[in-house]
Order: C-alpha cells, then structure tokens, then sequence
C-alpha cells in the first residue's frame, strides 16, 4: 500500500486546452499552483518552487519535465532541496466533448524521508486540494482559489 501511487481525478467543464494552458503556462501556474517564476512544456525544463509544509515550513522544490505532450500529458520530476529521494508527477487529459477528464499521479513519494513532513497522507490531502478545488476553479472560471 506504502508503494501504491496516489491518483486523483476529476472532471473539469473546461475545454482540453484551458486545462492544458493552465498547466503549463506560468502566470496561470501562479494562480491556482505555486509561485512558479518560469514553466515551459518542454522535456528537460528545470523549474523551481517554494511550498510550505503543514506548520508553515519552506520547502525548495525542484523539478525537470520529463514528457510534454500537448494537450494531454505533462509530467515532471518533484524532489526537495536538501532531502534524499525524487518523485516523478504525472498529469494525463483527456477530452470529453467540451468537458476535461484529469488524472493526477505521483509516483516515488515513500523515496523521500520517513516522517511526518513527507507522510502519504500530506500528499493525498494536497493533491486533492490542488487538482479537485484549485486547478478546477481555475480552469473553469479562469479565477483563482488558492488556499
């Protein structure tokens, strides 16, 4: 169960393509993700990101594309300065008329430390925020709800 990758999906009333501008444009990136300064959809692109923890800690993130293929999957490396391991986040679309399906998954999160900072359940508890509250509000009505 440890090894299982998290997944998330949902359903957006938003065209593939908003969806996909929304992941990969950097000011839309800004409004419902991160503060991501720069994102290209491009294998081999470095970006970085600061998120903070359950207790309001800073945690560098940094991350390389690793598959771009527009409009319907993106998908990067995730690993935090200063600590071992390295995940790989997938994001898959499809279109369903004028409708977005999402699938979310994080593969390689048990690499990191064990503790509470790096526990499953955090990642579960804020993909489910990101991809069911923030990235659906955004793409839907282009508005941002970051938390």
């Amino acid at each position: 169960m440890l090894h299982e990758p998290i997944v998330v999906e949902r359903t957006y009333n938003a065209p593939i393509q908003q969806v996909w501008n929304a992941l990969t444009q950097a000011a839309a990136l800004r409004q419902w993700f991160f503060d991501v300064p720069a994102f290209e959809p491009r294998v081999g692109f470095a970006f970085e990101f600061t998120g903070k923890g359950k207790e309001g800690e800073p945690y560098l993130h940094h991350c390389v594309v690793t598959e771009a293929d527009a409009p319907h999957k993106l998908a990067y490396s995730w690993r935090y300065e200063g600590a071992e391991g390295i995940s790989l986040v997938t994001y898959e679309l499809k279109a369903e008329g004028n409708r977005t399906h999402i699938r979310l998954i994080h593969t390689g999160t048990e690499t990191f430390p064990a503790g509470k900072a790096f526990a499953r359940e955090n990642f579960v508890e804020g993909w489910t925020a990101l991809i069911g509250t923030q990235l659906k509000t955004y793409a839907e009505t282009g508005v941002e709800n970051k938390a």
